[in-house]
């Protein structure tokens, strides 16, 4: 892939399933990086809001997002209208990953796709 891939950063504000530890530590180490990304405090609520930034993240070519479960992130995307790309997105699961194993993944390793395959979108509600 030639493009480097967007961040995304999600804090999990509201359902709080991320280890605040985890997560507080992911923001710090993208932080002090220096690298571009987009921090939100929660992607249930962009995508129950139905929040365009979904749709731009979605259609703007490599993606690696700092979350929860890829099928819960895929769904998230796909409900909104906003399917994303399986074969440009990696998420990085913050409630298993260690948040060291997760900066690597995030600032240094190459975009490694890891959504589920499977039944195609769901129609937009």
């Amino acid at each position: 892939m030639d493009a480097t891939p967007r961040l995304l950063y999600c804090h999990c504000q509201f359902a709080q399933v991320l280890p605040k530890e985890t997560k507080e530590a992911v923001l710090q180490a993208l932080c002090e990086a220096g690298v571009e990304f987009e921090a939100v405090a929660d992607l249930c609520e962009l995508s129950a809001r139905r929040d365009p930034l979904l749709k731009e993240l979605a259609e703007g070519g490599p993606l690696k997002i700092a979350a929860c479960f890829p099928r819960a992130v895929k769904w998230l995307f796909a409900a909104t209208g906003s399917p994303l790309q399986a074969d440009h997105t990696q998420v990085c699961n913050l409630r298993v990953e260690t948040a060291a194993a997760a900066v690597q993944q995030l600032l240094h390793g190459e975009l490694l796709p890891n959504l589920p395959a499977g039944k195609g979108a769901p129609p937009a509600i």
